[in-house]
């Protein structure tokens, strides 16, 4: 490849008569030179945008060894040609000059011809080292534009998915909401019912993902209570036997209402409103399901719903006190209650209080 460019070369070496000899031929080639008369001035101007160091090894001060390893150790010039310039023809001092670090090394008196052979050489090697870096420089800005670009895309991904899941469990939330508003219970009830559940499913061992999704879904425990007559629903006192039948529709209906759905927490939300009624003993409703038949799901939320149900007033019934509701709870262990489930219930009391007093 012919050298079109002109070069920066820098010469290194205490004679005065010889820098100025190793000047004009290089100008003749069509390079462009700088001077150094020992090595600390070379090391000053190694920086000054240099394509190749001719180097001379003795000099008074710093020898050409040493200039060599300190350009080699420097990040800036590590990688800067460097043909050094010696008197000695022996192959301990040519062993030596690749030792510390140099490329190449011409043996004094300097013949013109071996000068351009090898300084074309060197700067054709600087040439691609150059082409080389700055090819991988040019990549490296296209990697980080398109990097840049995919992560404001993933960004934007994410934000139109953290609002379209902050819409879906808008939606969640008001569709429990309306399935409590026709009682008077508030916001707070399917708060608590959610957190409670959270805190037991994350005890039970479930991943806190799973804990989460059961946290999500059952507010929607009683969302059936929507097919629900008024004169039943919000009778102040005890249902008689049929009231009591329509009353315990309200599973199946919430089933059927949140039924066909691609949605984890609607189809988690129809799991919990079908089965937390059901009791360990085969006692509940609606399908008299025993023990572990019941899905954990629903057995957790029966135990949340219980606790909450009886720790706040309601239009048939006023709220118990703590001692009472907890003594329920006990003596249903295993009878209404998954017995696992209420002694990891009682294990963590402190948090299920916690949330009962933030959200009373």
């Amino acid at each position: 490849m012919e050298i079109t460019k002109k070069k920066r070369v820098l010469v290194v070496d205490d004679e005065l008569p010889l820098r100025n000899l190793i000047k004009i031929f290089l100008e003749s080639y069509g390079h462009e030179t700088e001077m150094a008369k020992d090595g600390f001035e070379a090391l000053e101007k190694v920086n000054l945008d240099i394509d190749l160091v001719l180097l001379d090894v003795q000099m008074p001060g710093m020898d050409g060894f040493e200039v060599v390893r300190r350009i080699r150790s420097n990040p800036q010039t590590s990688d800067i040609p460097i043909c050094m310039i010696t008197g000695e023809t022996s192959r301990n001092s040519q062993l030596r000059a690749v030792e510390a670090g140099a490329n190449d090394f011409i043996c004094k008196p300097m013949d013109q011809t071996e000068l351009k052979i090898r300084t074309d050489s060197l700067l054709k090697q600087k040439e691609t080292q150059d082409t080389v870096k700055q090819y991988y420089a040019d990549l490296e800005d296209q990697v980080k534009l398109r990097t840049a670009s995919l992560n404001e895309a993933l960004e934007d991904m994410a934000k139109a998915q953290q609002e379209a899941k902050e819409a879906h469990l808008d939606t969640i939330d008001r569709l429990a909401l309306a399935s409590e508003y026709k009682d008077k219970a508030t916001s707070h009830h399917i708060q608590r019912v959610g957190l409670y559940c959270e805190i037991i499913a994350h005890e039970t061992g479930l991943p806190s993902s799973e804990a989460e999704t059961i946290k999500l879904a059952s507010p929607m425990h009683d969302v059936g209570k929507i097919g629900i007559a008024d004169s039943i629903l919000l009778k102040p006192g005890r249902l008689n036997s049929e009231e009591f039948a329509i009353m315990k529709t309200h599973t199946t209906i919430g089933a059927k209402i949140l039924d066909g759905s691609s949605s984890k927490l609607l189809q988690a939300g129809k799991v919990i409103a079908l089965t937390h009624h059901e009791k360990w003993d085969g006692s509940g409703y609606p399908h008299n399901l025993v023990g572990e038949e019941i899905p954990l799901i629903g057995r957790i939320c029966a135990l949340a719903d219980v606790f909450d149900a009886l720790s706040f007033e309601r239009p048939y019934k006023k709220a118990f006190s703590r001692d009472k509701v907890l003594r329920i709870i006990r003596e249903g262990r295993g009878i209404h209650f998954d017995p696992n489930l209420t002694d990891i219930f009682f294990d963590h009391l402190d948090a299920i209080i916690q949330v009962h007093g933030k959200f009373g």
